[in-house]
């Protein structure tokens, strides 16, 4: 990266099972946009410790509400007690409610601790970040609820799940029957129209080649309408290390069960897959072999170190 992000804005870089947190260092308002997976709370809350110094956080932003980005929302308002939490509009009842099939919970088989919320984003709107005013932005997409955040004094750009250096977030809504995919080309586009001088994604460093960027989530958009099965093995497999990384052994039973439970595997899906959910369990699992993210033991799936 050969932009240096200004002071008073800090990325704290997670791996894949937890988004990255972008802390905003305001003496009066400290913030934090997005807090990771629930199994790594513990985690998030000493960063955020480390980052603050001391100062307590005051405010939380999620740009969606999907597990790894929302899962520390319960442990930081437990010790934040006055900290607020600010999600986008569209899921807000749900949250309410506690609506864990609505929030995606239930389909990929995740967990996230229960949070109240006590604002939501106005989309298009604009939010005070630090020293500047940044605009929130539709997103849709990966999750048609989604945000970004940008400011254009600084050419900065928070784009969530809808572009990292080297792709962008599963689109579900196509494994529902849902368009998804020109929404994220309109993302995408909307992205291209910003022009911004850096992107702070979800997942990954924060990067200066946005053309680049651009360039191959486009053709990979392209590539996934070509053949919107290609869609659905990548979600079946990113669901699968994702629960993996979060529980280091699988086995083919769990795997199943996962599967069977999972509102992915409807007629959209049956129609890619017509195997039952064990012998797609065990496809599955000999992929993620193969392209090494796992080791088999017998009938169950490690997470290769």
């Amino acid at each position: 990266m050969d932009m240096q992000l200004p002071d008073g804005i800090q990325v704290l870089e997670r791996g894949w099972l937890s988004s990255n947190h972008i802390v905003f260092h305001d003496p009066e308002l400290p913030t934090v946009v997005d807090t990771g997976y629930g199994s790594e709370r513990a985690q998030t809350l000493a960063l955020i410790q480390a980052a603050l110094q001391g100062q307590p956080l005051q405010r939380i932003i999620n740009t969606h509400l999907h597990s790894d980005h929302a899962g520390g929302n319960a442990v930081l308002k437990a010790h934040y007690p006055a900290c607020q939490i600010i999600i986008p509009p569209g899921l807000q009842d749900a949250v309410t409610v506690w609506d864990e099939a609505r929030l995606s919970y239930t389909a990929t088989g995740q967990h996230c601790e229960r949070f109240l919320h006590d604002a939501v984003l106005t989309v298009p709107g604009t939010l005070r970040l630090g020293a500047h005013d940044w605009q929130v932005l539709p997103a849709a997409g990966h999750d048609h609820d989604m945000v970004m955040l940008w400011c254009e004094a600084l050419g900065i750009l928070i784009s969530a799940d809808a572009l990292w250096e080297k792709g962008f977030g599963i689109i579900f809504s196509e494994l529902v029957g849902e368009p998804g995919f020109g929404r994220q080309q309109a993302t995408l586009a909307l992205i291209a129209q910003l022009s911004p001088k850096l992107v702070i994604p979800g997942h990954g460093a924060p990067f200066t080649e946005v053309d680049a960027a651009l360039q191959t989530a486009n053709s990979r958009i392209q590539w996934l309408m070509d053949d919107p099965k290609r869609n659905a093995d990548n979600a079946i497999k990113a669901l699968l290390a994702f629960k993996l990384m979060a529980h280091q052994r699988l086995s083919l039973a769990d795997i199943t069960q996962l599967i069977q439970q999972s509102q992915i595997f409807n007629t959209v899906m049956k129609a890619h897959y017509p195997d039952d959910p064990a012998r797609l369990g065990e496809v599955f699992a000999q992929q993620l072999v193969k392209v090494g993210a796992a080791l088999r033991d017998g009938d169950d799936l490690v997470l290769k170190s």
